[in-house]
């Protein structure tokens, strides 16, 4: 069955290309899914612990019934009145603060950015957009040019800079710890002016509350707060991805900004918003959706379908039925103190975040100098995979295990995680 598996990697080389992404040295050639477990072509059982798309479980039944449901009946663009646009928009806002009363539907997270940056340089009329310096928001030619962390386009573009990223495990050489916010926040002050020598203009900061593709970073105390109030004395907008953090993951909160005392002007969303169905999009006050949409018409002929929506309403409800949020917090603790145990085992594991059901497990050659251990992150993971558990890794130098489950993951499966991880680290302890 291997020839099968390899057949198929060829057949793929040829088709869409040598260098699409694929997991693993060993690729798995995948048949189905239910909830956290994903089953290959031999019916060999992954706990999956990466992937948020299948936000609250892969094939819920709940989802793909909202999915057959509507299809079998309507499915139309949204120049014609439905109800479930409508209804489910209301009900995406209400989880919102009152200001962000108002969405805009798209099909991806990459199109729901590239709306927002559109909204922000005409609401200001400026274009200069400051992201980090490890950033990723998708791959269409604009939000391409904010990919600092490795999209070609982000080298040339004169409308992006960046600052680094605010990360209190690494720092900035030579800055104390107490000084780290202002230091950070000098970079942004830095990046504002930059853009208003050059005469572009400052019209914005887009950054993942979570700081998901750069690590899951804990920051600075009060970061959020100043860099959100230095972006609008400015005159710019306060726009946050939530792609990856949003929909509970965080736990306590239904949305990650949340966390914090900042009510952004935009929010964009995608990824676990159709459970897989393409559902994306963004939140605004109804002001600016207004002030742009009557100079810019905005039409996506996919983007807010009755099927689309009817798969948001579904997610909703098995968020709430089903209390994933909830879930999100007690199981978030059961792993993170176990991946602190393991940090107390195992020296290469040099930090331990985590925000709800999203960890970060940072490796590192040397405790004190903090070297990543990026050669050894890629083998920790490939050995989780040959235990049949999937995670990856994220991070400026691919150093940092990304763990970030389906919303039902629950401690039973925690358990295996956290066993497939100790083996991985004793093995390779072992082999050193």
């Amino acid at each position: 069955m291997e020839s099968q598996t390899q057949s198929l990697l060829e057949r793929r080389y040829n088709t869409i290309g040598k260098y699409s992404p694929l997991f693993y040295e060993r690729p798995i050639h995948l048949a189905r899914g239910e909830g956290v477990w994903l089953y290959d072509t031999q019916d060999n059982r992954f706990l999956d612990c990466y992937n948020n798309v299948p936000h609250v479980g892969h094939c819920h039944p709940k989802i793909v019934s909202a999915i057959t449901e509507q299809a079998s009946t309507l499915n139309i663009h949204t120049r014609y009145l439905h109800e479930n646009i409508v209804n489910y928009i209301e009900r995406l806002t209400a989880t919102f603060a009152d200001s962000l009363n108002a969405a805009m539907l798209t099909c991806s997270g990459s199109e729901a950015n590239e709306l927002a940056l559109r909204m922000a340089r005409f609401i200001t009329g400026r274009q200069g957009i400051i992201v980090s310096d490890a950033a990723y928001h998708g791959n269409t030619e604009a939000v391409g040019e904010l990919g600092t962390g490795f999209m070609p386009e982000a080298k040339t573009t004169k409308r992006v800079r960046s600052f680094p990223i605010p990360d209190t495990y690494r720092g900035l050489p030579g800055v104390p710890v107490d000084q780290l916010k202002a230091a950070y926040l000098k970079h942004i002050e830095t990046a504002i002016e930059g853009f208003e020598a050059d005469g572009i203009g400052f019209a914005g900061m887009l950054i993942c509350p979570d700081f998901a593709n750069e690590g899951l970073l804990n920051i600075p105390d009060g970061f959020m707060e100043e860099a959100a109030q230095l972006v609008r004395d400015a005159g710019g907008l306060v726009i946050y991805d939530e792609v990856q953090a949003g929909f509970g993951r965080t736990g306590e909160h239904m949305w990650a900004h949340q966390w914090y005392d900042v009510v952004p002007d935009i929010v964009t969303m995608g990824k676990p918003m159709g459970n897989g169905f393409p559902l994306a999009g963004l939140v605004a006050n109804l002001d600016h959706v207004n002030a742009f949409t009557k100079h810019a018409m905005y039409f996506n002929t996919f983007g807010g379908t009755p099927v689309a929506c009817a798969v948001g309403n579904a997610v909703l409800d098995v968020l709430e039925q089903e209390q994933l949020p909830q879930n999100a917090v007690t199981t978030s603790q059961y792993v993170t103190q176990g991946l602190i145990a393991l940090q107390q085992k195992f020296s290469m594991i040099g930090d331990v975040r985590s925000l709800g059901m999203f960890f970060g497990v940072e490796l590192v050659l040397d405790p004190k100098t903090k070297e990543p251990a990026t050669k050894q992150a890629k083998q920790i993971v490939n050995h989780m995979r040959n235990q049949g558990v999937l995670i990856s890794t994220i991070g400026p130098w691919d150093s940092v295990l990304k763990i970030r489950p389906p919303m039902p993951f629950k401690p039973e499966h925690a358990d295996i995680l956290l066993s497939a991880l100790d083996n991985a680290f004793t093995a390779f302890s072992e082999e050193i």
